[in-house]
């Protein structure tokens, strides 16, 4: 394996409650039940969808496109100001370390997200310019568990896609990566269902499964 592909949202960083607080106030405003339960079933899942999710069962889930449309800028809106209070101090030091590990190791590093604010994010806690390719939910027209993300990523890597493995924490993201054709390393959720190729505790067992000769690529953190 030359390359580790990186989800975003639950596993470089956390801004589930960042999306929680962002639906739910969308679904307060809409006069719709939302709670902790429904929100874990929008892990790994593009906005679009997220929003049919929200809706179901309700009136109105029968609303228009462009309707949707207002509701998922809404709720984005809210989300990135809610994004504006992160700093680099989100970036945990456990993650931050096993980072410079695996790229003195000599591997590429990518992230494949389904979030279209995943370069916003970065910026904030301090990887604007770290990962060798970004692929995220503006690079993509199907989100997970579409494969689309993850080897639109090894591409911009310039690898195949075998040569490639995927960390998650979603279940979506895991069907994504191995529809891709890649081993999974699963985290979170997806590593406690014991859905990946190997399921990790913490992000720092990464450290241990490479063994590579050192190769000069970007700086450390």
């Amino acid at each position: 394996m030359r390359a580790i592909i990186f989800d975003l949202d639950g596993v470089i960083v956390h801004t589930d409650e960042y999306h929680y607080r962002a639906w739910k106030q969308l679904a307060e405003r809409l006069g719709l039940p939302f709670d902790e339960k429904k929100n874990n079933r929008l892990r790994g899942v593009s906005r679009r969808e997220s929003l049919d999710i929200v809706l179901e069962g309700s009136e109105l889930a029968a609303l228009g496109e462009a309707e949707k449309t207002v509701l998922c800028d809404e709720k984005n809106a809210s989300y990135v100001a809610f994004l504006q209070a992160m700093g680099p101090e989100a970036l945990s030091s456990e993650v931050r370390d096993t980072l410079n590990v695996l790229r003195r190791q000599g591997l590429k590093l990518a992230i494949g997200s389904s979030s279209k604010n995943a370069g916003l994010i970065l910026d904030k806690i301090g990887l604007g310019d770290f990962f060798d390719a970004l692929c995220d939910g503006n690079d993509i027209t199907h989100s997970k568990p579409d494969p689309e993300v993850f080897l639109k990523a090894a591409t911009y890597l310039g690898l195949p896609a075998a040569d490639c493995v995927v960390v998650e924490d979603a279940l979506a993201g895991v069907e994504a990566a191995r529809r891709a054709g890649m081993k999974v390393f699963a985290m979170g959720d997806a590593g406690h269902c014991g859905s990946g190729d190997h399921n990790m505790e913490s992000f720092a067992e990464l450290r241990d499964f490479w063994s590579l000769p050192f190769t000069e690529t970007k700086g450390a953190l």
